[in-house]
């Protein structure tokens, strides 16, 4: 999405413009495409209009099954997993990511392999389990290169395994 403007290094939430944002979400309030639906529940997300957001992407995740392909699902369910992690509920939304990876990996599809675990490893740091979250980001890049990505999507990817790190290491000595 364009609306990002970078990654909090701490929490590695997407930065945005929130006016920009809200902007867009007033533009596209009445499509029920399955496009628009997906893009809705983002800028809910980021707006952290949670509510809203996770009934959006209930919708997303039935139009996805009735309408959509395989790979449309998909999509819709990590995304769904996206709003789980937000609202705190980290067990619930790591178990739909690990089978949206699962599945993913299984047809063959890497591009939404590397999504998925992506936001697998970003659900796994916001809740505290950090070999999950390397192991997680480290297979997002691996399918990244993998799929030719720009550099700009594994530099997402690095700073968020760096972060990994830096807090891992800090829980050593903590600990």
């Amino acid at each position: 999405m364009g609306y990002i403007k970078g990654y909090d290094s701490e929490t590695l939430r997407e930065q945005v413009d929130q006016s920009e944002c809200a902007e867009r979400l007033a533009e596209i309030e009445g499509q029920r495409s399955l496009p628009a639906l997906l893009e809705r529940v983002w800028l809910l997300k980021v707006l952290d209009r949670l509510d809203e957001a996770l009934t959006v992407a209930d919708e997303s995740v039935r139009v996805a099954r009735m309408a959509g392909t395989r790979k449309d699902v998909l999509r819709s369910r990590v995304l769904h997993a996206t709003i789980l992690q937000y609202r705190g509920a980290y067990a619930a939304a790591d178990q739909e990511l690990a089978t949206c990876t699962t599945e993913a990996e299984g047809q063959g599809w890497a591009g939404i392999a590397a999504f998925a675990h992506h936001h697998r490893g970003r659900n796994a740091y916001e809740g505290g389990d950090f070999e999950i979250a390397r192991e997680s980001f480290k297979q997002s890049l691996f399918l990244r290169r993998e799929t030719g990505a720009s550099d700009s999507e594994l530099e997402s990817v690095l700073l968020a395994i760096e972060a990994v790190e830096k807090r891992r290491t800090s829980n050593l000595v903590a600990g």
